[in-house]
């Protein structure tokens, strides 16, 4: 059963559910949760007389209260709430209801805790925080003789807050955690099971969901279009390539442009990749698990603007038949790239998309991609690294990224690095070496965009998370969904 969130005017102190999580900022208990407490006989109140609690960033008490809700979280958001501390405060309370075993439960933000944060934000922070903290995924795992139910809903208590400006926030949050949850559910998936064929067999059930035109090309669509980038990578598989175009038309003018890289496992091909940890690189499609899970929000909110979301997938293997260093391929755009590295294969694959791009004349394109591991050597698992051609468009995905909390710091994309790729057989080669390998990556993209403002994410150290914290579980993270809402819902005006 899918997760959900609702929006309510039940006040704290009425609600006798099996689990009611309260957001407190740091300081004293909230007034407005004056209620609540005595309604409790006063359990909340000893949390902080006994020094249990005082509200600090993540610090949480659960209280059995004698009288109404059957268990009552307090989650800490710090001294001076924002959008991202709302939306982590209220993803450790849905991942510790999940850990409880509540089916269901309750959340409430006094308006001390949202303090100067503007209510749609902070509904909208809240719904995705608790779809974020719900995830965990179990389908593979043969179930325990008991097994606790899943977390399914939380109502999200209004409180006094204006009620158009919460329902307004709620509606965008909870389809931007919508979106969050399909690509994280995609993410996760093993590559024997997510194979680029079902990778686009899940876009085409998404835009039939919603409405969208969907293209799809296969082996001979991608031999027919001359997208040689995209073939050389996926031919040593016993796994076609596909290519999938995603349109969402809501508005009038040239559309903006999202693709993702879809590579559903990567061995590195013939400059194979050590042993250790390649398990983790069926998360080499992240990108475009952000793409479809930005649809998935797009497709809910229909905000009036036009999109299109490109996804080149293919699965890099070697074999007999696999691409070689030293080859030279033939792109779409009509540029030869010299293979250096058979292990620098998604530049090839966006190579090609980004070519195709310029069917739509578009007013921008953004491309994220697990790309290089130079990206975590120089920004660790904080931030993605952004760079493009056009400084208004890269500070506009970066100020995206900010609202959303998925923040990208830029790359100095400078004309010195370009020496770094030249080749002496072919137009480009796909690698830089070692040195600057984010930046020369992009670089390497850069040959292929041409007539429009362009920006590559490089999300290969915060796709996925090797550790659990409070808000998450170990795995995908979804990373590049909320950044790319936020990015639409902007240019749309909404």
């Amino acid at each position: 059963m899918p997760f959900t969130t609702s929006l309510t005017d039940v006040a704290a102190e009425s609600y006798a559910g099996p689990l009611l999580i309260a957001l407190v900022a740091q300081g004293p208990l909230p007034g407005s949760l004056a209620g609540l407490d005595a309604r409790t006989g006063g359990a909340l109140g000893r949390a902080y007389g006994a020094g249990d609690f005082s509200g600090k960033k993540d610090e949480t008490v659960l209280a059995y209260p004698a009288a109404g809700p059957a268990r009552v979280l307090l989650v800490g958001v710090g001294k001076e709430p924002t959008r991202a501390a709302l939306r982590r405060g209220a993803a450790i309370g849905a991942k510790r209801a999940r850990v409880l075993g509540a089916a269901t439960a309750a959340l409430a933000c006094p308006a001390e805790s949202r303090a100067a944060v503007p209510v749609a934000d902070a509904f909208q922070s809240l719904a995705e925080g608790a779809a974020q903290g719900s995830w965990w995924f179990g389908e593979m795992k043969r179930p325990p003789e008991e097994p606790k139910p899943a977390l399914t809903a939380i109502e999200i208590l209004r409180g006094d807050a204006d009620p158009a400006a919460a329902g307004r926030g709620h509606t965008v949050g909870a389809a931007i955690g919508a979106g969050q949850l399909l690509a994280r559910g995609i993410q996760v998936l093993p590559p024997n099971v997510l194979t680029p064929a079902r990778l686009a067999e899940a876009a085409t059930e998404l835009a039939g969901r919603h409405g969208m035109p969907c293209l799809v090309l296969d082996r001979a669509g991608l031999e027919r279009e001359g997208m040689g980038a995209i073939l050389a990578v996926g031919v040593g598989s016993a796994q076609d390539p596909r290519f999938v175009a995603l349109e969402y038309r809501g508005g009038t003018g040239a559309p903006i442009v999202l693709i993702g890289k879809g590579i559903t496992f990567d061995t590195g091909g013939i400059s194979i990749k050590p042993a250790q940890s390649m398990e983790d690189m069926k998360y080499d499609m992240s990108g475009a698990a952000a793409v479809l899970g930005a649809f998935e929000a797009i497709g809910r909110l229909k905000p009036a603007i036009n999109v299109i979301g490109l996804i080149p997938s293919a699965e890099n293997m070697p074999s007999g038949t696999a691409y070689r260093p030293a080859d030279v391929v033939k792109t779409h755009f009509g540029k030869t790239i010299e293979v250096v590295n058979t292990d620098a294969e998604g530049r090839l694959l966006l190579a090609d998309a980004l070519s195709w791009a310029r069917k739509y004349q578009p007013a921008a394109v953004v491309d994220i991609a697990t790309l290089t591991g130079a990206i975590g050597i120089a920004l660790g698992q904080v931030v993605a690294g952004v760079m493009g051609n056009d400084p208004s468009f890269v500070q506009e995905v970066i100020a995206a990224g900010q609202r959303a909390h998925e923040r990208a710091w830029e790359l100095p994309l400078l004309d010195e690095y370009r020496d770094q790729i030249k080749s002496d057989i072919a137009d480009v080669k796909n690698s830089g070496g070692r040195l600057a390998g984010s930046i020369t990556a992009g670089w390497f993209l850069k040959e292929f965009v041409e007539g429009f403002p362009w920006a590559h994410l490089d999300i290969a150290s915060t796709a996925y998370t090797d550790r659990e914290d409070a808000a998450l579980v170990k795995g995908p993270t979804g990373m590049g969904v909320r950044l790319f809402a936020e990015l639409v819902l902007a240019r749309a005006g909404a």
